[in-house]
């Protein structure tokens, strides 16, 4: 796992702005209640806020996309015979909870 993934991934975890090359995590406040974002490229890759946490591909199953959201917690996404997996299960990419 790349020292940029694990840097996003910690950031993430504790809720703290990150910024470096072509990765982001963000923190987005509305009137009561915050969200955290994680991006790569612009593209919107994962988010934990008071729905709960998500993550998604962004239309790129890149080993990049692959990396940043594997460093998170309680993710693990791998492709098996050309089929993504999200947790062992069959993923198309699309946002699902984690």
């Amino acid at each position: 796992m790349s020292k940029i993934s694990q840097d996003a991934a910690r950031a993430f975890e504790r809720r703290q702005p990150f910024k470096r090359d072509n990765t982001e995590v963000k923190i987005v406040y509305y009137v009561d209640q915050s969200e955290v974002w994680l991006c790569l490229h612009g593209n919107l890759i994962a988010w934990d806020g008071p729905l709960g946490r998500f993550v998604t591909c962004a239309g790129w199953p890149t080993q990049t996309t692959k990396s940043r959201l594997n460093a998170l917690l309680g993710v693990e996404i791998k492709t098996v015979k050309g089929q993504l997996m999200l947790n062992s299960h069959p993923w198309d990419g699309e946002k699902s909870p984690v």
